[in-house]
C-alpha cells in the first residue's frame, strides 16, 4: 500500500504507532479528523513517505525530531493543531520538501536557521503560533520560496534585508508581531510580489523606503504598513 487516506471522517483517539511499520507508505493522510495525542514518533520511519497530512486535528505534544529523518517528505501539513515545544532543527534536513505548514498552532521558540537550508521551499507557514527572537536571514537563500507567513507571532528584531533576494516572492505576510527597525528598501525589488502586510508592528519605522513605494503604486502589489 502506497496511499492511506482517512482524512475527512471522525476519527479520535490516537494516531496508531504502527503506522510507523507501513514502509512503502508515500501518502498519509489523516487530516480533518478528531485526533488527539502526540504526533508517533515512529512515523519517522516512513522513508518513502512524500505527503503527511495531519492538520485540522486536536493534536498536542511536540513535533516530532524524527520527522527529520524523512528524506523523500516534499509535503508536511501540520497547521490547526494544538502543537506545542521549538520547531525541530531536524526539519532543515528535508532536502526534498516544498510545502511546510506549521501554523496555527501554539508552537515557541525561534524560527530554526536550518530551515533555510530547504532549498526546494516554495510555501512557508509559521502564522499564528507564539514564535519569539528574530528572523533568520537564512530564509533569504530560499530561491524558490513563493509564499511566506510569520505572521501572529512575537518576532523581534529586524527584517531581514535579503528576504529582497526571494524573486519568487508573492506573499510576505509579517503583521502583528514587534519588528522594529526600517523597512528595507531590497523588498523593492521583489517584482513578484502580490502581498506585503507589515502592520501592527509598533516598534517599526514608519518611513516607506521610495523603492517599497514604487512597488506598491499604483497598487501593483496589496501593501499595509
Amino acid at each position: 500500500m502506497s496511499d492511506l487516506d482517512l482524512s475527512y471522517n471522525q476519527l479520535s483517539g490516537n494516531i496508531p504507532t504502527e503506522l510507523g511499520g507501513l514502509n512503502n507508505l508515500k501518502k498519509l493522510y489523516l487530516d480533518r479528523n478528531q485526533l488527539t495525542g502526540n504526533i508517533p514518533t515512529e512515523l519517522g520511519s516512513l522513508s518513502n513517505l512524500e505527503r503527511l497530512y495531519l492538520y485540522g486535528n486536536g493534536l498536542t505534544g511536540n513535533i516530532p525530531t524524527q520527522l527529520g529523518s524523512l528524506s523523500n517528505l516534499e509535503r508536511l501539513y501540520l497547521q490547526n493543531n494544538q502543537l506545542t515545544g521549538n520547531i525541530p532543527t531536524e526539519l532543515g534536513s528535508l532536502s526534498n520538501l516544498r510545502y511546510l505548514y506549521l501554523n496555527d498552532n501554539q508552537l515557541t521558540g525561534n524560527i530554526p536557521t536550518e530551515l533555510g537550508s530547504l532549498s526546494n521551499l516554495e510555501d512557508l507557514y509559521l502564522s499564528n503560533n507564539q514564535l519569539t527572537g528574530n528572523i533568520p536571514t537564512e530564509l533569504g537563500s530560499l530561491s524558490n520560496l513563493i509564499d511566506l507567513y510569520l505572521n501572529d507571532n512575537q518576532l523581534t528584531g529586524n527584517i531581514p534585508t535579503e528576504l529582497g533576494s526571494l524573486s519568487n516572492l508573492r506573499y510576505l505576510i509579517l503583521q502583528n508581531n514587534q519588528l522594529s527597525g526600517n523597512i528595507p528598501t531590497e523588498l523593492g525589488s521583489l517584482s513578484m510580489l502580490i502581498r506585503l502586510y507589515l502592520i501592527n508592528n509598533p516598534q517599526l519605522d514608519a518611513t516607506i523606503p521610495d523603492e517599497v513605494q514604487t512597488l506598491c503604486e499604483p497598487d501593483n502589489v496589496d501593501c499595509r504598513f
